[in-house]
């Protein structure tokens, strides 16, 4: 808060310097003439006034500061002080410094609003100030600018922008990329033109529905919405490519090339950037006019459109007048999103600050502990959402706490990060009676109870400390402790030094130890796995609760009698990812470190047939051991593969979550950015390779039969000693 308010009172606005002037313009020698002081000072002091009781309104807040602090109803009277009286807005128009000025408070209250979670209470009010502050700076440059006035809203007309934000609809079974904004009265979806020769943005409307004529539910012989679904193998391709450009753009950076080769490799990011996230969200919000018209738009998390439910519902309960527009009267309207939007560009890298965080690489472990808050005793549980390439994703689901007003979970997860900027937490009740569900188009019928979200600050969570939050949200506080660990020291084989254990103990070790050709542990995983979760949604996928999966951990190392029962007992997903553990932990990974660079560079062979080949080649040259529990287990994400209707996960989905657990080698150090906030191109750099090790296992996942020298393979899988 300090840096914001030692930007607001700026030094010249001020009265003291204009004495010395003021006394030395009457000497024969004056600095500046009376005429100039006045211009160049016009109406300064009367703004320092202004801003002084603003700072005198804010000091003893920032003195107690708490998370439920609000400052957003000093920004709104300091509005009504600025636009209120005619001589401030002469001084905006007629000083430099008086416009500097409100420029500068303006991105101040950008910045605080951009780091303000939108469940917090000051989120509306600092939402409701920028939106004024940006009004009133676009009538002084209507006033002082002529011919921009075609751009405005018509005069006397009571029309606010509440939010807007770039979506994709869905027409006629294809992707739009469209800006869809929310007005007091009517939600208006516009199509930004291309800048062409450097002009200024235009907007094209495509449609607006009243308020009071907006519905969620649609007729009953709706027809249910088919959307168009891009296989996983060409997102990741995508990734694959806006890591490998951002790469080279650094590169280039660092060699000093020329601008030219730059802005061409921009542009290609670009267009991979806009592709992506054009292709990659599933998720429908389906929206209807009340003459039967649906349109549909298609967003990447829940958060996001329960958000746009949220504000759209609640804005309905006040708009009690059906707005109608003449042509003109909607091209004036469109016309004027150009200065009234809040969300200016897309969320591509072209538009960020050179010197913005890339974000975090690595593992974040989050504990959800409790929730108090509630009103009444409800089933609860929470989920988790990252940000990676420019948009969110579920990674992590707590179990549900039955009937209850103060859950406790308790529940620890580990959710790898890719370049993520933002945490959210999404509360939920759960519904089980399936008479009262109302399910929308695939929409959850579990009801959110609130959401909200956090900042990952690099700086914050730099430390080996667990950092304890809380989330406020609606009414509920969720509390929360986090660690981060980067690549350079998350992604180490450590050796175990429990000679008797089984995890970073060689597999070789362990099955000559049991007597087996794959170890027990992983028997005992796919067993249980293979019996009750098989059709489990997100299953390897979704993160475990930390805390079984170390108690499973624990026994297995121990040699425990009870495991199997442990196991019977324990949700699916820790079981999961115990397996994934075991296999992270291999002192060396399953595919060897000898022969992880021909595996790497085989799977980039353009002949099939030497590619397979080799790719075969190299596999049958794996230690016994290695080999065997790989076919084993590949056997087994087959057969999941098949229930991916139900579960969700296809091979490449295994492949992405297995192929860097069973190849990435043990000494990458050198390779690895020792710093989490290191330039973006050391976490692209990692991606790459990551992407690589995915398409090694797919290939093999994607195989129909492996054959073996000795053609022993169903016997060596399915004997008693395995």
């Amino acid at each position: 808060m300090t840096p914001g308010r030692t930007q607001l009172i700026c030094p010249v606005c001020s009265s003291q310097p204009m004495k010395p002037l003021k006394a030395a313009a009457t000497t024969s020698q004056p600095v500046l003439t009376v005429a100039q002081i006045e211009t160049i000072f016009f109406k300064v002091p009367e703004l320092y006034e202004i801003h002084k009781d603003f700072y005198d309104g804010l000091l003893p807040r920032v003195q107690q500061w708490s998370h439920h602090q609000r400052v957003g109803d000093l920004f709104q009277k300091l509005n009504l002080k600025v636009r209120s009286p005619k001589d401030c807005k002469e001084t905006a128009k007629n000083s430099l410094e008086g416009r500097f000025v409100l420029l500068k408070y303006s991105i101040n209250l950008n910045d605080l609003l951009k780091h303000t979670p939108t469940s917090h209470p000051d989120h509306p009010l600092l939402q409701d100030a920028l939106r004024i502050s940006q009004n009133f700076l676009s009538s002084i440059n209507e006033e002082t600018t002529p011919r921009r006035q075609s751009m405005t809203v018509k005069k006397g007309e009571n029309r606010q922008l509440l939010k807007d934000s770039f979506m994709v609809e869905l027409v006629e079974g294809a992707r739009k990329l469209r800006h869809v904004f929310l007005f007091t009265d009517l939600l208006l979806c516009a199509k930004l033109k291309k800048q062409i020769g450097g002009k200024n943005q235009q907007y094209d409307s495509k449609w607006y529905i009243p308020l009071t004529d907006l519905t969620f539910q649609g007729p009953e012989e709706t027809e249910p919405l088919t959307i168009p679904q891009v296989p996983d193998e060409e997102l990741d391709a995508m990734k694959v490519k806006i890591s490998h450009l951002r790469s080279e753009i650094q590169r280039e950076k660092r060699a000093n090339k020329g601008s030219k080769v730059i802005d061409r490799l921009r542009k290609k990011l670009s267009e991979q950037e806009s592709l992506l996230l054009l292709t990659s969200p599933s998720m429908p919000l389906r929206l209807y006019n009340k003459n039967g018209k649906s349109y549909s738009f298609l967003i990447s998390s829940d958060y996001e459109r329960a958000e746009w439910k949220e504000i759209l519902k609640e804005q309905q309960k006040k708009c009690l007048k059906t707005s109608s527009l003449t042509s003109m009267e909607l091209q004036m309207l469109t016309s004027s999103c150009v200065k009234l939007q809040t969300v200016h560009h897309i969320p591509l890298s072209v538009n960020k600050e050179e010197d913005e965080s890339p974000g975090l690489y690595g593992f974040l472990n989050v504990i959800v502990h409790s929730a108090s808050g509630l009103k009444q005793s409800l089933n609860l549980y929470c989920t988790l959402e990252v940000d990676s390439f420019g948009f969110f994703s579920n990674k992590a689901k707590t179990r549900v706490y039955r009937y209850t007003t103060e859950p406790k979970w308790n529940e620890e997860f580990e959710i790898e990060l890719e370049g993520s900027q933002t945490l959210r937490l999404l509360c939920y009740e759960k519904c089980y009676n399936k008479t009262k569900q109302n399910k929308e188009d695939g929409e959850s019928t579990d009801r959110i109870m609130g959401k909200g979200q956090i900042p990952l600050d690099p700086q914050t969570l730099q430390g080996k400390d667990w950092q304890r939050t809380v989330i406020p949200m609606n009414g509920i506080e969720v509390k929360l402790s986090m660690k981060f660990t980067s690549r350079e020291f998350s992604l180490k084989r450590m050796p175990s030094r429990k000679p008797m254990g089984v995890f970073g103990v060689k597999i070789s070790t362990v099955t000559k130890r049991e007597r087996s050709k794959v170890p027990y542990i992983v028997r005992q995983c796919l067993e249980e796995i293979e019996r009750r979760g098989m059709e489990e949604v997100g299953i390897y996928r979704v993160s475990g609760v930390a805390t079984d999966i170390q108690a499973l951990k624990t026994a297995f190392d121990t040699n425990n009698k009870d495991v199997s029962v442990m196991m019977s007992e324990m949700d699916v997903n820790a079981i999961a990812g115990t397996l994934k553990l075991y296999f992270r932990e291999l002192p060396e990974p399953l595919f060897t470190d000898e022969l992880y660079p021909n595996f790497a560079g085989g799977i980039t062979l353009t002949d099939s047939v030497a590619k397979e080949s080799c790719m075969l080649n190299l596999l049958l040259s794996l230690p016994e051991p290695n080999l065997v529990t790989f076919l084993f287990l590949l056997d087994h994400l087959k057969r999941v593969a098949e229930k991916e209707s139900i579960n969700k996960m296809s091979l490449h989905n295994l492949a992405t979550v297995f192929g860097p657990t069973l190849l990435r080698p043990a000494e990458k150090d050198s390779k690895i950015p020792a710093n989490p906030t290191q330039p973006i191109s050391m976490g692209d750099s990692w991606s790459l390779e990551v992407m690589a090790q995915v398409q090694v296992l797919l290939y093999f996942l994607q195989l129909e039969t492996i054959p073996t020298p000795d053609s022993k393979r169903q016997s060596i899988l399915f004997s008693t000693e395995v």
